[in-house]
């Protein structure tokens, strides 16, 4: 693997929150739906492979066991080091490269992953070529994102009405492609920090998997879990089962 000139990104300058945050074992979704259902999804067998493109500090990869390969690859380094500290497999191993120009990896994988990173990445087409590229022969694909219909920043949120006892999503922007920039504050006493989340609906996440060669497999939708309590709780445990959180598409590749 050839090493790259690495510019900064809107990740590296929260990354110790983020390490912070999603812990060993991943944040809330990523213990109770989002890595459950990959493990469904790909039911590794022995000496299958794994890369991850935008693997953050390896959640997804502290759960894929010593006989299967791993890469992970993220632009931010601070990440990746945070992901080596907590993966000492010697199979499992980890990369700070920009996923939208090219890797220069010559391994294949049967899986290439991911997840919740690729609506954080402001090339996304090029990003999903580099994907194509590592998957092995009969490899497959799999996104995950946070829904594009339903969980737009800035441009989604929920409404009630609780005298007829109903809760609802409204979404005000969807169809076309947007830059949200999202403000926070993760370190008290610190000045505010910006990352960048990247909209597209989902027939544009179909038109570049497709302009990549890639064929739609399935689009999985996955609710949350949770429970609500008070007034409120039966509307809102309705609304939590009607309305998916995020939206998984596996492909494979066309030739």
């Amino acid at each position: 693997m050839k090493k790259q000139a690495i510019e900064k990104t809107s990740w590296e300058k929260v990354s110790g929150w983020y390490a912070k945050l999603v812990g060993d074992k991943g944040h809330y979704f990523h213990r109770q739906i989002i890595l459950p259902n990959l493990a469904r999804i790909m039911l590794l067998k022995e000496g299958e492979t794994v890369a991850e493109i935008g693997c953050g500090e390896g959640v997804l990869g502290r759960t894929v066991v010593a006989k299967n390969g791993y890469l992970g690859i993220d632009i931010a380094k601070d990440l990746i080091l945070e992901a080596k500290k907590k993966d000492d497999l010697n199979n499992h191993k980890y990369l700070v490269a920009d996923a939208t120009v090219d890797l220069n990896i010559a391994e294949k994988f049967d899986w290439v992953v991911m997840m919740l990173s690729l609506q954080n990445i402001n090339k996304p087409f090029r990003a999903i070529t580099n994907a194509k590229k590592l998957l092995a022969e009969n490899g497959k694909l799999a996104i995950v994102l946070n829904h594009p219909c339903f969980r737009i920043p800035k441009h989604s949120d929920w409404e009630d009405d609780r005298d007829r006892g109903k809760i609802w999503r409204k979404v005000d922007k969807y169809l076309n492609p947007m830059e949200i920039p999202i403000e926070s504050n993760p370190f008290k006493g610190t000045v505010k920090k910006t990352t960048y989340s990247y909209h597209y609906p989902i027939s544009g996440y179909s038109q570049m998997l497709t302009d990549n060669g890639l064929l739609i497999e399935r689009i999985e939708e996955w609710v949350s879990n949770k429970k609500s309590q008070g007034g409120m709780a039966a509307a809102e445990d309705k609304a939590r089962r009607e309305i998916p959180m995020f939206m998984t598409i596996v492909c494979r590749s066309a030739n």
